[in-house]
């Protein structure tokens, strides 16, 4: 019999050095997430095979917990019913237990939440932890915006890279073909490695040195949204709305580049650019809500919308929508950017939906764009 070539000490060495991943969100998105990742470690001999994924705990009407469920069925039931997930998905209610041992983290919960979380993983992630958000949002502080990825970074002291793109979570779940983006600083090899974590033969992911460009397409497609939900909902016809995306995508690209001239034009015409915003225009939570919101005549909360119509999950461009509207007004720049105006005074109840194609008489105010 040959010999054989296995050396124990090269063995263990590899597993020692294998990536861990854990995914800090549990939602729609986080779940299916979870799912192309885990296929993915199963495969790849670079990562352990199990894939934590954090969930904050809730009771289930049955009585059990969610990450309990979770684990025995290999389902969210909550907000991935009908979905299987790889059984190399652990489902952790226990935050620091869930981070402490993985080198790799990927955040996508809700963006209101991330300081928050972010604070209670100091001193609990390992030294050599590199990170990527999937959070579509910003925080406003006194000195300006903050992008989700600077807060990782700034909070934990660890590199975060972003990805971004078309991606309902649902269509995602049951393998159709969609494509991401992701965006990085300097170190092209960790992006090269979230390439490889993420992409499968339905789920096409390519890397741009462009964080804040790739970041803010992903938040200010939801404001757009919100406008093309209340064309919808007024039944204004599909010319209307493709003008509403038009100048939206102009307001997008022109307000990113006067908060960080460093971005790209490309990036506009990448998965997170142009083919995020048209999804989320015409399928997103985020419209669907704001139809809903236009039927009403605006007489409904969008708090009491998001309860009744996403079982759970939160509406970010409404809150976007107002952190704009912060950065905007403290900035003087409200007159140069009707659109992303109009949706915020329409969200908060200042204007009608109806108010969303009359503010088109302010357009030549818009030197910038």
């Amino acid at each position: 019999m040959a010999p054989s070539n296995t050396n124990p000490v090269a063995v263990a060495d590899e597993v020692l050095h294998k990536s861990r991943v854990t995914v800090v969100g549990s939602g729609n998105w986080g779940s299916v997430a979870a799912k192309l990742i885990a296929s993915n470690t199963l495969n790849i001999n670079s990562f352990h095979d199990e894939v934590r994924m954090w969930v904050f705990e809730e009771t289930l009407p049955s009585g059990e917990k969610l990450s309990e469920v979770i684990n025995r069925t290999n389902e969210n039931v909550k907000y991935l019913p009908g979905i299987k997930l790889p059984k190399n998905v652990v489902a952790d209610p226990d935050i620091e237990h869930a981070v402490k041992d993985a080198n790799m983290l990927v955040f996508v919960t809700p963006h209101q939440f991330m300081e928050g979380i972010c604070k209670r993983l100091i001193g609990k992630i390992r030294k050599d932890a590199v990170a990527i958000s999937l959070i579509k949002g910003m925080e406003v502080k006194k000195e300006g915006p903050c992008m989700i990825s600077t807060l990782i970074s700034e909070i934990l002291g660890i590199s975060c890279c972003v990805l971004m793109g078309a991606n309902i979570a649902t269509e995602i779940a049951v393998e159709k073909f969609s494509e991401a983006t992701v965006g990085y600083r300097e170190n092209k090899e960790i992006a090269e490695k979230w390439v490889h974590l993420f992409n499968t033969p339905y789920f096409m992911v390519s890397a741009v040195q462009d964080v804040e460009g790739v970041e803010l397409c992903g938040t200010l497609k939801n404001v757009v949204a919100l406008a093309a939900g209340f064309v919808d909902g007024l039944d204004m016809g599909n010319n209307t709305k493709a003008a509403i995306m038009r100048i939206g995508l102009r307001e997008m690209k022109a307000l990113s580049k006067l908060l960080f001239p460093s971005v790209k034009d490309n990036t506009f015409f990448e998965s997170c650019g142009v083919a995020d915003l048209i999804t989320t225009c015409l399928g997103g939570r985020n419209r669907r809500c704001a139809d809903a919101f236009a039927r009403n005549g605006g007489k409904r909360s969008f708090d009491e919308l998001e309860a009744e119509m996403l079982q759970g999950q939160k509406l970010q461009g409404v809150s976007t929508a107002k952190e704009v509207y912060e950065v905007l007004s403290h900035r003087g720049w409200l007159e140069l950017f009707p659109l992303f105006t109009t949706v915020h005074e329409i969200c908060s109840g200042r204007l009608a939906p109806s108010a969303i194609v009359e503010y088109t008489e302010h357009s030549a105010r818009l030197p910038l764009l």
